[in-house]
């Protein structure tokens, strides 16, 4: 290998050594390009909520909201303020920052609004009742001005006690986990489980107030001498409010081996509190929701219905949890026989599957369940208490992520228990196991020819779940009596959809984030424009109703989407090696939250939450040795051999976390920083090497496309978040732009050699051409395009602009600028937003005209396609839907992320 040429040095000196400097914006050099949306400036923002309602019963919300390079130091504060211009408590801080030291993203804290905020520059409002953290005593203690939470700092009680004034409200907060030791088929298994329970290694308060206090405790599961399943969880204090939000995650790292019915199969995972009971048992009362904001609603003994009537308005009371007139006042046949009617003291709702859940009860331990009714989709909320207080609580995602469950027990006594079961222990053992036997697949040909047949990428061993993780969000309110319907219906409402502050189109566009000018606010000014708009709401709508019709739901399941149709079968490959989930193949999630940032409509926000909340917890790997690896698209989301940077992708994470904060997902986006060592453990293209090849850490071979896009965008996120490992990951950016530039053929050389110390690619002697068609749809065009307007290196700039100019070229052009020509290539519409960004770019009006040329004339979805459904019904399908045997989810993905950006790019040139 040759060294780097002194020009080179050079020139990444200045570069390194430019911190303070920033890229021209895209276009600025461009007379083609189209007219660009007006700089947000620092005008003032109006943040609205995504649904009616504003906050509701939610504890607060918090927001991201971006700002044009320059316009706000870091020392910046901001101020908000309702449409009557009365100021609101705002908690501020930055997310991210531009190279020049200024503000790009800012995020801020609220914990009251119903309609529109305006956020402008000045002091923030305090508000009336701080948030407070006092960390002096055995216990970290929250105050929100209405309750207080005790944390634990050791042991296994995460939350100590929640009061409300002098009123416990809930104590005793603990995770609970149940495993199972063995898992067959019916009676062939003993079934027997033991109990975990969690145990705090770490607490940390990583914002204390004056909006906003968040506490993260870390630890695992223990019972005896063994600790597993490792555990993250976050509690979230808002001022003046009487409810916080946890949001809970678990790591698998227990062991289930293929054909073996030993192993560690969880059979259920909670979250418990202790509520202590203190009024009659005709004073408390028990609510589990059912559909919408349907509730039971009953009392622990109930004076309803009974032989002998206390009176009409004693009845009503009870119904509305309002307290009892002294029962000497009543119809005294009931009075004197109060101690013979039956308190409830357990009851259960679960929920085992998306369209079914029972409600049962009984009056204690050891005697008969009868049955409370039933339905399709609870809500996930329930309450405990009495008329002098009690715990509401729910669990997000309830029936999405079935099994869940939610028990209450012994209400009929001084000290109830409520646990929130994330898995329920009535549902079968969570089986994990790999789903076939290898069939024979021992070698790397035979494992190619199994490839070649059912699309799987199977090698031995490579079908484990150790090191998947998963999210769920729980809430809890501490309430000073049993609430009203109203109320209890608000609480049911924010566990259902947790309310969200949003920021305008109009500011994301404007301030030129996520690859400025990739993106407009969606146009039908032309009939040509709005065909494309309704193609794209077409896209959509069809896979927001094939998750419902298809059933994608399930704790490990929901938030992704298949991949492939069976036309034959009417019904998506889920059976079918690499064509069942998807896993991010194409970048779906990009096409999905362009889509968002351009409409602003929430329930492309929720579908793309969803799916950012899977694929960044369940299809990569967070423990063991591939940690900071994903798994290729397969029948499960851990099956497939190919753990590659290209899931586990930054880059998909990025919107979620700016546009909300979502501490989780920084987490996520922080732990890939060092995941260039990943290749020092596992070579990607290993089964198709003709060369001989060991990882060497100075020479590890890494492709510029799927690879390295993925490694930069957790450089860049570090650097911009100025994280703990900023300036390496900086300098990392730096090295690697200038040395993938200084390849003999830029791009186009595919593959370089890297070293980990130096965080360079040593330049190749010769050139290659080494282009595949999966180089640049991982999010490789929208990261360039952020790169190029943050960086002034413009020998990248060019390597990328000749990638883009090449790929959808003539064999003839491409052989006659780089010696031979990129081979067979193949999802050319897609790749038409290249054409399209680097015409903009460079001013290339033939390139602008092949941007839409390949667009609307090469692969991928053409005007002539359907765009519609055909309705199917049994005995055809399962249930009856639609279908749209047409739609596949990479030609869905690049279409849609096609479509957006040339639109935004060149639709002033749409032929």
């Amino acid at each position: 290998m040759s060294p780097i040429p002194r020009r080179s040095l050079l020139k990444a000196a200045a570069v390194a050594g430019a911190a303070a400097q920033f890229g021209r914006a895209l276009g600025s050099r461009d007379a083609a390009a189209a007219p660009r949306a007006e700089s947000a400036g620092d005008d003032p923002v109006i943040l609205d909520w995504l649904e009616d309602g504003g906050l509701g019963a939610a504890p607060g919300s918090t927001v991201g909201v971006p700002w044009p390079k320059g316009v706000h130091r870091d020392d910046q504060t901001f101020a908000l303020s309702d449409a009557d211009g009365r100021a609101v408590p705002v908690q501020s801080w930055p997310l991210a920052y531009w190279p020049d030291g200024s503000l790009k993203w800012t995020a801020h804290a609220v914990s009251s609004g119903t309609g529109k905020l305006t956020l402008t520059t000045g002091a923030p409002a305090a508000p009336q009742k701080k948030v407070t953290v006092d960390r002096r005593g055995a216990t970290i203690d929250i105050s929100t001005g209405v309750i207080t939470a005790r944390i634990g700092r050791s042991g296994a009680t995460l939350v100590k006690s929640v009061t409300r004034g002098p009123t416990e409200i809930a104590r005793n907060g603990r995770l609970v986990l149940l495993r199972q030791p063995e898992s067959e088929d019916g009676d062939q298994t003993t079934v027997r489980t033991e109990r975990f329970d969690g145990a705090i290694d770490e607490v940390t308060v990583e914002q204390a107030g004056p909006v906003r206090a968040v506490v993260r405790v870390d630890g695992k599961h223990r019972k005896g001498h063994r600790s597993w399943l490792p555990f993250s969880i976050r509690l979230y204090f808002y001022a003046g409010a009487d409810s916080f939000r946890m949001v809970h995650t678990v790591t698998y790292d227990g062991q289930q081996e293929p054909g073996r019915a030993s192993g560690d199969f969880i059979r259920g995972i909670g979250v418990r509190f202790t509520v202590p009971l203190r009024d009659e048992s005709y004073d408390r009362h028990i609510r589990l929701g059912g559909e919408g904001t349907g509730m039971l609603r009953e009392a622990v003994k109930g004076i309803t219905g009974l032989r002998r009537d206390p009176g009409a308005a004693v009845q009503a009371a009870q119904f509305a949890g309002e307290k009892l007139p002294d029962p000497a006042t009543w119809d005294q046949r009931v009075t004197t026989r109060l101690q013979y009617i039956p308190e409830w003291g357990d009851y259960t709702l679960s929920q085992l599957s998306a369209d079914g859940f029972a409600l049962r009860k009984r009056t204690k331990k050891g005697y008969g369940w009868i049955g409370a009714g039933g339905g399709r989709r609870a809500s996930g909320f329930g309450y405990v208490g009495g008329v002098g207080g009690g715990l509401s609580f729910g669990l997000r995602d309830f029936w999405e992520k079935h099994p869940a469950q939610l028990d209450i027990r012994d209400a009929h006594t001084d000290a109830a228990e409520v646990t929130l079961w994330l898995w329920s222990p009535e549902a079968q053992p969570m089986d994990l196991r790999f789903y076939h036997d290898g069939m024979g697949q021992d070698t790397f040909p035979e494992q190619l020819e199994g490839l070649n047949i059912t699309y799987e990428d199977y090698e031995p061993e490579f079908g484990t779940p150790y090191g998947i993780a998963r999210t769920s969000e729980l809430l809890f309110w501490a309430n000073e009596s049993t609430p009203s319907a109203e109320k209890l219906a608000q609480q049911v409402e924010a566990v259902r959809v947790l309310p969200q502050l949003a920021a305008p189109p109009k500011q994301l566009i404007g301030a030129k984030v996520f690859g400025p000018g990739l993106f407009s606010a969606p146009d039908r000014s032309t009939p040509a424009k709005a065909k494309i708009e309704d193609h794209l709401d077409f896209l959509f709508t069809y896979y927001k109703d094939q998750v419902e019709m298809r059933r994608w739901y399930g704790f490990w399941d929901y938030g992704d989407i298949m991949h492939t149709y069976d036309t034959v079968r009417h019904q998506w490959r889920y059976d079918v090696g690499g064509y069942a989930w998807d896993n991010s193949e194409l970048s779906p999630d990009l096409w999905l939250w362009y889509a968002y940032l351009r409409s602003g409509r929430a329930d492309i926000f929720r579908f793309a939450e969803a799916m950012t909340r899977h694929t960044g917890e369940v299809d990569v790997y967070h423990l063991g040795k591939w940690a900071g690896l994903g798994t290729r698209h397969g029948v499960q989301h851990w099956a497939d051999s190919a753990k590659q940077q290209r899931i586990a992708n930054t880059t998909y994470r990025r919107y979620y976390y700016f546009l909300t904060a979502d501490e989780r997902v920084g987490d996520l986006m922080h732990a890939n920083v060092d995941s260039d060592e990943t290749f020092l453990v596992l070579d990607p293209i290993r089964k198709i090497r003709t060369e001989p090849y060991t990882p060497d850490q100075h020479a590890l071979s890494i492709g510029f496309g799927t690879d390295w896009s993925g490694l930069v965008s957790a450089w860049l996120t570090e650097w911009e978040r100025r994280g703990p490992k900023w300036e390496k990951a900086k300098a990392r950016v730096l090295s690697t732009m200038e040395t993938i530039a200084a390849q003999p053929n830029g791009f186009v050389q595919g593959t370089g050699l890297y070293d980990l110390d130096t965080g360079k690619f040593a330049i190749a002697e010769e050139p290659v051409v080494g282009v595949s068609h999966l180089s640049a749809v991982f999010g490789l065009n929208e990261l360039c395009a952020e790169l190029i307007d943050l960086v002034d290196m413009p020998a990248f700039d060019e390597a990328y602009y000749d990638y883009c100019r090449y790929f959808n070229a003539t064999k003839a052009e491409q052989a006659a600028r780089y010696g031979s020509n990129f081979g067979s290539l193949i999802l050319f519409q897609g790749h038409s937003r290249l054409d399209a960004y680097a015409a903009v770019q460079t001013g290339d009006d033939k390139l602008a005209d092949r941007a839409w040329d390949k667009f609307y004339r090469s692969d991928g979805y053409q005007e002539s396609a359907p765009w519609k459904t055909e309705k199917v019904t049994g005995p055809t399908a399962l249930v009856a839907g639609s279908e749209a045997a047409w739609v596949s989810t990479n030609d869905t993905a690049l279409y849609g992320l096609a479509a957006i950006e040339n639109l935004a790019l060149l639709g002033h040139r749409m032929p």
